[in-house]
């Protein structure tokens, strides 16, 4: 069990049986009357953010997590079926769950499923992965680095503003985070 003395941005407590992750967390020593804290947290399952006051001495607990390693192999429409790197063990997952993954989603992607309770709940992608560009505009002579950006689709249907020297079929590092065109990938 956690107590209120041990919350910090970013722990992951567990609420009436539900995973949260604390986003804002402040202790607040009033003048008179008992001292509490502060918190925003979000479901780890829902998305839901939810503010929250805590007596100080209070218990939360701790949610059964687990983070594995895994591989995408295919849709079996409406999920999408991951397979333990380790034990081969195959696992169908929600597109709920898989959501934020999907713009980045590749056949034999490895990424880090988080379960609560044995199921699972989310998928983490990589912090950078390498798309090849299938359809961008050819630049011109003269076109540099400093020349602006351009948007390139790559093989996953997902845009990428890049600079005007990327062509049709090179290899790009892209930031799974936000999106974004890191480097070129050289092959």
């Amino acid at each position: 069990m956690y107590s209120t003395n041990d919350f910090k941005k970013n722990l992951k407590i567990e609420i009436k049986g539900e995973p949260f992750i604390i986003v804002e967390c402040k202790h607040v020593k009033p003048g008179k009357g008992v001292a509490f804290v502060k918190t925003k947290m979000k479901s780890l399952i829902t998305g839901r953010v939810l503010d929250e006051n805590f007596r100080s001495g209070d218990k939360v607990e701790k949610p059964a997590l687990e983070a594995r390693e895994m591989q995408y192999l295919y849709i079996d429409d409406p999920h999408y079926v991951f397979m333990d790197v380790t034990t081969y063990e195959q696992i169908n997952i929600s597109k709920d769950a898989v959501e934020a993954l999907l713009p980045y989603l590749k056949d034999n992607l490895e990424v880090d499923v988080l379960f609560h309770n044995g199921k699972p709940i989310s998928v983490e992608p990589p912090t950078f992965i390498e798309l090849t560009v299938t359809e961008t505009t050819p630049g011109h002579k003269g076109d540099t680095v400093q020349g602006g950006s351009k948007p390139a689709t790559t093989e996953t249907g997902l845009v990428v503003f890049v600079p005007m020297y990327v062509k049709t079929g090179e290899v790009l590092k892209v930031d799974t985070r936000n999106g974004e065109f890191v480097e070129r990938v050289n092959r």
